[in-house]
């Protein structure tokens, strides 16, 4: 019972959580959409990791603009593309076999170690899960028991049962265990796709709420939940149903703190480019100019000048300097407008290691941020 009214609690608290989210959010967009793709390699390397994969942080962003060819980063790419795809989906849209195939090809396409012999099919044989003792439906049964589970992944519900839905159609689709590899992937990607179908996504319609990082805090006790419903039972279902809307509630509570500006500013960012200058990375003037870009988000030359005083052509060489560097990019190609680049050069891991400060990082990425 005690379990049962933490779920009934929490559950509800989220539906708070979401009403909030955006209301009065006083974060730039500009900014937001900078934290998106930082919170999107960031998760990339979570749902990679819960799978094995040792690609770090730090190699996953320096990968933004540095290719690895790598097996390893390719996962990690592969992730963010599949992110990608379901970004550009009507969320409104239904969930269909090809949806779910095409997230499966996408995942382990090219892949090695991590793939699958037939990416985008379902299985064609029966298999067994590793250290589990649950036995995965004949492939016989697949085709039908996943077109229940878009029928059930489908459904209109109340407000109020949106988490649960997510949580039990995730268990449901590695109960089945519908492809040979990367059902693990597959399942963390629907199941972000369910939540942005239910409204979890921010005024700006990118991603407020991302499950893989529930994962990525406990991975022990997320198979132990999962584990634990396999059963199918009402007792296992509560179990896991509670780990996972749990672990949403915090992550969600964290994330709603990035729509205020001054917490961007003064916690996260500032100490960042603080941190920037201890590393030698930056000089004084440079951490001035890359502060004064992050307050007015767009700059121009003669914004610059409380950093950078002198001639115009001084001004522009120290500002070529920035550009050099990955801390300033251009709004546009041979524009003259310039916006903070939070993901270039030495500060997107500085920007890792602030959030890991602040209890942002998932533990299965403790070791990177050391």
């Amino acid at each position: 019972m005690a379990t049962d009214s933490e779920l009934i609690i929490r559950a509800f608290e989220l539906e708070r959580l979401r009403g909030n989210f955006g209301v009065t959010a006083t974060t730039p967009p500009e900014f937001l959409v900078s934290l998106h793709t930082l919170f999107q390699v960031l998760m990339s390397v979570v749902s990679a990791r819960i799978e094995g994969n040792r690609t770090t942080i730090y190699e996953a962003i320096r990968a933004i603009s540095e290719p690895d060819p790598s097996e390893g980063q390719r996962e990690v790419d592969n992730i963010q593309k599949a992110m990608s795809f379901i970004d550009q989906m009507d969320p409104e849209g239904p969930l269909t076999h090809a949806i779910v195939r095409e997230l499966h090809r996408i995942s382990v396409d090219n892949l090695t170690r991590e793939g699958d012999p037939n990416p985008g099919k379902y299985r064609g044989v029966d298999v067994e899960i590793s250290k589990a003792d649950h036995l995965p439906p004949s492939h016989l049964q697949v085709h039908a028991e996943m077109s229940d589970w878009l029928d059930f992944a489908n459904r209109s519900l109340p407000t109020s049962q949106h988490m649960l839905h997510v949580a039990i159609a995730h268990h449901r689709f590695l109960w089945i265990h519908p492809f040979r590899n990367g059902n693990g992937r597959v399942s963390r990607l629907l199941s972000y796709a369910m939540l942005r179908r239910h409204g979890f996504v921010s005024p700006i319609g990118l991603r407020a709420v991302n499950p893989t990082a529930v994962f990525g805090n406990d991975r022990d006790g997320y198979y132990a939940a999962l584990a634990a419903a396999d059963n199918l039972t009402n007792q296992g279902t509560v179990e896991w149903c509670t780990f996972f809307v749990r672990g949403i509630h915090t992550d969600l509570e964290r994330l709603s703190k990035l729509q205020d500006f001054d917490f961007v500013q003064n916690s996260l960012v500032g100490p960042a480019i603080d941190r920037l200058v201890a590393s030698g990375g930056a000089s004084l003037s440079e951490a001035y100019a890359l502060r004064i870009a992050m307050q007015k988000i767009l700059v121009r030359a003669g914004d610059l000048q409380p950093a950078f005083p002198g001639t115009a052509s001084q001004r522009s060489i120290a500002i070529r300097g920035l550009l050099e560097k990955n801390l300033l990019a251009q709004e546009r190609p041979g524009g003259r407008t310039y916006h903070l680049n939070l993901l270039g050069g030495r500060l997107g891991p500085l920007l890792v290691r602030q959030l890991d400060d602040l209890g942002y990082l998932p533990h299965i990425l403790k070791d990177d941020a050391g």
